[in-house]
């Protein structure tokens, strides 16, 4: 027979469970949109060393160059000054992309492994980015979807110090017209159609050289 102790007793463990707080979903991307986001980054009749829709001065586009002696093939090699991005080829060669850098003090030189790489990632800013600019990034501090208005644009390059996660990125950017200055908050910034091409010769494990600025 249940006592009124007992049935006390039981209802209160029972009002005791913590009820289930409901997931908060975070940004995607959407597999099946990738294809039409490709076509509208990338310019109608495609070259990459003329297609200029972007008004870049003509240096910046992408050109195949000479690669000087002893660098590893596969690496990327970043020039802050020149604002060019490398990719060193097997044969002595490498493909030569114009860049933008990060503004102020946020560019962080070293040597770095890419540890992951993404097609349309998802980006959420980093707590110092909205204490920095809270006006700009707290609105969006739950991150935003895969698309060709995310800040990391079509393809990114994850940069790790060892195992750790730097934050820092070889990205696609919506900002295309930036490319040859400062510009981002610490990643070094790509035009979308030209880190669309170099994206399938840049194999998870390669080292990128970042230079001083």
């Amino acid at each position: 027979m249940l006592t009124r102790r007992h049935f006390v007793a039981t209802s209160a463990a029972m009002l005791s469970v913590p009820l289930a707080t409901p997931a908060i979903a975070g940004p995607i991307s959407d597999r099946s949109k990738w294809a039409a986001f490709d076509a509208q980054v990338t310019p109608a009749n495609y070259n990459p060393e003329t297609s200029n829709p972007w008004g870049l001065k003509s240096r910046f586009l992408p050109r195949l160059v000479k690669a000087n002696p002893g660098l590893v093939p596969g690496d990327i090699h970043v020039d802050a000054v020149a604002r060019y991005l490398y990719h060193i080829r097997e044969d002595g060669t490498a493909m030569r992309y114009g860049v933008a850098i990060a503004k102020g003090d946020l560019y962080e030189p070293g040597v770095y492994t890419i540890r992951r790489k993404a097609k349309w990632p998802t980006w959420i800013p980093t707590k110092a980015m909205i204490e920095r600019e809270p006006n700009v990034y707290g609105p969006l501090a739950d991150g935003m979807d895969g698309g060709p208005k995310n800040p990391l644009g079509s393809r990114a390059f994850y940069l790790f110090d060892g195992n750790r996660d730097t934050y820092l990125r070889i990205h696609g950017s919506p900002a295309p017209r930036s490319i040859g200055g400062r510009a981002s908050s610490g990643c070094v910034r790509m035009v979308m159609a030209h880190i669309n091409g170099l994206y399938d010769h840049v194999q998870t494990g390669a080292t990128a050289h970042l230079y001083p600025a």
